[in-house]
C-alpha cells in the first residue's frame, strides 16, 4: 500500500512542498542573502499591504456569495428538477463551457459587455433606468463579476455531486407528513447538501484569492489585489525576497481563514445538539 503512494508523495513533495519551502526561506532573507525579518516588518508596518490584503479577501468573499447565489439554484434545477438525462448532460456541458476558454478571452469579453458603450450600459440607457452609461469597468464590482463568471461552474459541479446522492425518499416523506416544498427544502434538502456548499465555497474562495489575470484586466490597475503585488515584485521590481514574503503572508492568512471557517461550521451543529 505504501509503495502505491510513493509516486503521488514524490510528486507532491517535488512540485508543492519543496517550492513552498524555498519561497518561505527566500522570504526570510534580504537582498544580500542574510537571514532577516525585515521583509515581514516592512509588509506589516505599511497600511497599503493591509488594505490590499483586505481588498483581496473582500473580492473573494463577494465572488463566493455570488457564485453560491447563482450556482446553488442552477445545481438544484439540473439535479432535482430536470428528469431527462440527455437534457441534464446538455446543461452540464453549458455550465462547464466557460472553462474551455482562457481567462484572458473571458475577461475581454466582459470588458466588451460592461464598457461605457457595451451591451449592459446600452440596455440600461435604452430602458430608461439610467440617464448616462455607468462606470462599470475598472471597479471592484467588475472584478467580482468577472471572477463569479469563472468560479460559478465549480460551485455548480460541487453542489450537484452532493445533491444527486441525497435519498429522494427523505423529501417525499417530509411532503407526505404535510411539509410544504419550501419547508422540505429548508429542513431536508439544504442541510443534506451543506457538504457540497462548504466544499464549493472553499474552492471558489481559494481560487479567487489567488486569481491574477481576471483582477488585473477587469480592474485596469485601479483595484490592486495581492496576486498583482506579488507579480510586480517578481516581474517588475525583481525583489524576489519581498515577493516571497507577500506570497507567504497571503497563503498563511488564507489558511487561517479557511481553518476558522471549517471550525465554525464544525462547532455550529455541535452547539445546536447541545441546546437541543
Amino acid at each position: 500500500m505504501v509503495a502505491l503512494l510513493l509516486p503521488s508523495l514524490a510528486f507532491l513533495l517535488a512540485f508543492f512542498i519543496a517550492p513552498f519551502v524555498m519561497v518561505a526561506f527566500a522570504s526570510l532573507q534580504d537582498k544580500t542573502g542574510a537571514w532577516s525579518l525585515a521583509n515581514y516588518a516592512r509588509a506589516s508596518s505599511d497600511l497599503f499591504y493591509w488594505r490590499t490584503l483586505l481588498l483581496t479577501f473582500r473580492i473573494s468573499l463577494w465572488t463566493t456569495l455570488v457564485a453560491f447565489a447563482i450556482g446553488y439554484p442552477l445545481a438544484y434545477y439540473i439535479t432535482l428538477v430536470v428528469k431527462n438525462r440527455a437534457i441534464r448532460r446538455l446543461f452540464y456541458i453549458i455550465v462547464v463551457t466557460p472553462l474551455f476558454t482562457s481567462s484572458v478571452v473571458r475577461s475581454f469579453g466582459w470588458m466588451v459587455l460592461l464598457g461605457r458603450r457595451g451591451l449592459v450600459n446600452d440596455a440600461l440607457v435604452a430602458s430608461g433606468l439610467v440617464d448616462r452609461p455607468l462606470p462599470l469597468m475598472f471597479s471592484e464590482a467588475a472584478v467580482v463579476i468577472g471572477l463569479s463568471y469563472i468560479m460559478t461552474p465549480f460551485m455548480v459541479l460541487t453542489v450537484s455531486s452532493v445533491l444527486q446522492n441525497i435519498d429522494r425518499s427523505l423529501a417525499e416523506a417530509a411532503e407526505d407528513l404535510g411539509a410544504s416544498r419550501l419547508v422540505t427544502f429548508l429542513t431536508v434538502t439544504f442541510p443534506l447538501s451543506l457538504p457540497g456548499v462548504i466544499a464549493g465555497s472553499l474552492i471558489v474562495f481559494t481560487l479567487s484569492v489567488s486569481a491574477y489575470v481576471t483582477p488585473s484586466i477587469m480592474s485596469g490597475g485601479k483595484q490592486v489585489v495581492m496576486s498583482m503585488l506579488i507579480f510586480q515584485q517578481y516581474g517588475s521590481v525583481f525583489d524576489f525576497n519581498f515577493g516571497a514574503t507577500l506570497a507567504v503572508a497571503l497563503l498563511v492568512t488564507t489558511l487561517i481563514l479557511v481553518a476558522g471557517y471549517l471550525l465554525a461550521i464544525e462547532r455550529r451543529p455541535r452547539a445546536g445538539r447541545e441546546v437541543a
